[in-house]
């Protein structure tokens, strides 16, 4: 950091939840527990290129001199493994740009490194459940859309066996422990043109009677109509991404 930070000694610590390529948490800013800076932040994950975007959406919470100013921050880091013969160690290596809490004054940017730590220098304050955060997420389909609004149908697939299941849009919950039956559990996606992707992951509560939990999901977008088969376990919940992209003119329309 810059001369002027908050703190003498400047610590950061992310507690990252992962779910799909989204990644959610809490930033630490701190010199000790007892002066921080919480924040929450959104982020996504590329496999393809092992990158990482992290932006810190602004303070939760803070224990600061009243001369302090944090700075808000986005994160641009790659995964990195090591190994040894007692240990591996995980790092994500990046740089930050920000800007300070008034939305004005530039904070002068910097490079980083972070360690994985299995203890937290602060009470971990997950939200997701586990069956979201520690199974895989399968990308069953990705539907390129141009309409405001998505809905989306979903029936048990098959015999009617008990199937219960939540559903999360880019880690949100919108529909928590709903039986399949053959009348729809229905859900409307509005497109966020800020977040042009939408991530649409269904989790198996359980596996009723005739293992795995399936669903038959229909996808109304405009006078578009597609017809999905997901299959959700214990190990995997399946996915589906919306990417959103602006109508074409023709020339009827201009």
């Amino acid at each position: 950091m810059a001369p002027g930070a908050c703190f003498p000694v400047y610590n950061i610590e992310l507690q990252i939840e992962v779910a799909g390529t989204r990644i959610s948490g809490s930033a630490y800013h701190f010199s000790d527990s007892l002066n921080y800076v919480r924040e929450k932040f959104e982020g996504v994950y590329n496999s393809d290129s092992n990158s990482i975007s992290i932006q810190e959406n602004g303070i939760i919470t803070f224990k600061i001199r009243e001369d302090c100013v944090p700075c808000i921050k986005k994160y641009a880091l790659s995964f990195h493994k090591g190994g040894g013969n007692v240990v591996t160690e995980e790092q994500l290596r990046g740089t930050w740009t920000g800007k300070a809490a008034d939305g004005k004054t530039v904070c002068d940017p910097g490079t980083i490194v972070l360690t994985r730590f299995d203890k937290s220098s602060f009470k971990p304050e997950f939200n997701l459940p586990t069956t979201l955060t520690k199974r895989k997420a399968e990308l069953v389909k990705e539907i390129k859309v141009d309409t405001g609004t998505i809905r989306l149908d979903f029936y048990d697939n098959g015999q009617i066996d008990g199937d219960t299941i939540s559903v999360y849009v880019n880690n949100m919950p919108i529909v928590s422990n709903k039986m399949l039956t053959t009348k729809p559990v229905s859900i409307d996606i509005k497109i966020d043109l800020k977040k042009t992707v939408q991530e649409v992951i269904m989790v198996g509560e359980n596996l009723g009677s005739i293992p795995p939990n399936t669903a038959l999901m229909i996808v109304y977008s405009g006078d578009k109509r597609y017809q999905l088969y997901l299959t959700a376990d214990e190990q995997k919940n399946a996915m589906v991404r919306f990417i959103y992209e602006k109508p074409a003119i023709t020339a009827a329309t201009k």
